[in-house]
């Protein structure tokens, strides 16, 4: 045969497809022509993680690229890393009872036979090895191995494009899963903006701008709905990661089985279900800022894990066998009070002072109510987009004034509902608020008396109207007869209400309240 020939051929079928399996398929079928051949293997050494690597097979039937990772035995490992200068071809009558290749054909079902192992080299280098089988036990001749010594850098050059081939395909589908994450993150908070910058929120606009420039973690404290996560983005896109990615976690909403994962990622097989490696928040947020909304929720043993981040700027996977080095910022934020829970035993002191280089305490809606007109025309050119409303409507006469005086629970958040069922009831009228009204009055203050000996406090008078009136309904809150139809105030406001005087609700609450409407029954009746 003519050896010029052979070479050309088979080259062009090793090097000629960038998907490896299909090429060393093409190869097998070529070069069984002239070496008994019926099963193909590549095969690569791991130095770092002492394993060998499955990167392709090929038979008479198809090819695949399952990727397997096995240990190297202890006494191979030695042997393993001596460079070799020249490609090492060694013959076994059967695989099965060599040594050295026995645990691949075993951990593989691989098939049994007479095999022929070629170890690459290239640029003085190992590059991996090339395992032929032929089931039929056909004795192999130096003639086979004359004829492999000749595609010694065909095959490594194959073995190095793939390996690089698959390098790239990787980090390509992992940008295109950090696009598609951040294009998420950024449709949830493109809309949002700062309204009360020179106003109400004038002190913390101004603390943003001193800390944004450093490092530091910051603290952000408030009630619930005051806008933290939108303070959160506007110190981020004030420092040097601006172009960086800006992640989001609610540490309340994962549930403490998954907190590990979601945070820290986890390897492939780490636990049942893991049927691919997962990268975590954290390392998403390498290079730019991580939120951790509701901060107080963290479960014990991830604000352990979530100190060592804090102090080594290390994360570890699930299952994996060592740390990795992260680059991000964290930015906390709660509307719980941290330093209870640190009394009560359910919060780490020591993450605390870690997170607290930098607080933040952003003020309830309450106490900027100039902010209130700027606000509400923000929501109501945002939500009349949002529910495709043509024509933006006016506010009704004395709407604004309903808006100012009420207390505002529930902050930013709550005004802006209110603009939305607002803009729902109203439709192209003038808007009113009706809903708030009758909430506006039971907070306002009583007419008569004189001098403030006469004037009992306010929340005292407002608690005695709402106990009264679920003794009359049994505790009942919500339905025809319920304390909040007769107060006509919506159920959830009303329950809101309670929970700032310290009003119980609830079943054992209206056990109470049903005991005591007996009582008055039984006295009315004689």
């Amino acid at each position: 045969m003519d050896e010029n020939i052979f070479f050309r051929e088979a080259t062009l079928r090793i090097c000629g497809n960038l998907e490896i399996d299909k090429a060393l398929r093409a190869c097998l079928l070529y070069i069984r022509e002239y070496i008994p051949a019926d099963f193909m293997g590549y095969v690569v050494y791991l130095p770092d993680e002492e394993s060998y690597e499955t990167i392709a097979t090929a038979d008479l039937k198809g090819s695949n690229t399952l990727s397997i990772k096995f240990p190297v035995p202890l006494q191979h490992r030695r042997q393993l890393r001596t460079n070799i200068s020249e490609p090492r071809i060694t013959i076994t009558s059967r695989i099965s009872k060599d040594d050295a290749a026995h645990s691949i054909v075993k951990l593989l079902n691989w098939p049994d036979g007479a095999s022929i192992t070629v170890e690459m080299v290239l640029t003085g280098k190992r590059m991996g090895a090339l395992i032929i089988i032929n089931e039929k036990f056909i004795p192999y001749t130096p003639g086979h191995v004359h004829l492999l010594k000749l595609l010694n850098e065909p095959l490594g050059i194959a073995l190095t494009n793939s390996l690089r081939y698959r390098k790239v395909r990787e980090l390509k589908n992992r940008l295109a899963d950090d696009k598609r994450y951040l294009q998420d993150e950024l449709f949830r908070i493109s809309d949002q903006q700062i309204i009360g910058a020179d106003y109400g929120l004038k002190a913390v606009m101004e603390a943003v701008r001193q800390v944004a420039g450093s490092n530091s973690p910051v603290l952000l404290l408030g009630e619930t709905g005051v806008g933290k996560e939108v303070i959160a983005k506007s110190i981020h896109n004030s420092s040097s990661r601006r172009d960086g990615p800006f992640i989001k976690v609610n540490c309340g909403a994962i549930t403490d089985s998954l907190i590990d994962s979601e945070l820290f990622g986890h390897e492939k097989g780490a636990f049942t279900g893991a049927l691919a490696a997962k990268r975590g928040r954290f390392e998403r947020a390498d290079g730019g800022t991580i939120f951790l909304d509701e901060i107080g929720e963290l479960p014990l043993e991830a604000q352990v894990r979530l100190l060592r981040v804090l102090q080594d700027k290390e994360i570890e996977r699930v299952g994996a066998e060592g740390p990795m080095q992260v680059d991000c910022r964290i930015i906390a934020a709660t509307h719980r009070d941290l330093e209870k829970m640190i009394r009560e035993g359910n919060f780490r002191e020591d993450l605390y002072f870690r997170l607290k280089v930098f607080p933040i305490e952003i003020p309830p809606l309450r106490r900027r109510k100039m902010d209130i007109p700027a606000l509400v025309q923000h929501f109501l050119q945002k939500k009349a987009r949002e529910l495709a409303v043509p024509n933006l409507p006016t506010l009704a006469p004395g709407a604004l004034s309903t808006l100012t005086i009420y207390d505002w629970p529930g902050n930013v958040r709550e005004l802006e509902n209110a603009v939305e069922r607002a803009l729902i009831i109203c439709g192209q009228n003038p808007l009113t608020f009706n809903d708030l009204q009758y909430a506006c009055v039971m907070d306002a203050p009583p007419s008569g008396g004189h001098g403030p000996a006469a004037v009992a406090p306010l929340d005292e008078m407002i608690a005695a109207h709402i106990r009264a009136t679920l003794k009359k309904t049994g505790g009942r809150i919500e339905g025809p007869q319920g304390a909040a139809g007769l107060l006509n105030i919506h159920p959830a406001t009303l329950r809101q209400k309670m929970r700032k005087l310290g009003i119980p609700f609830g079943r054992k609450a209206r056990e109470v309240y049903i005991g005591t409407a007996k009582v008055n029954r039984l006295k009315a009746e004689g």
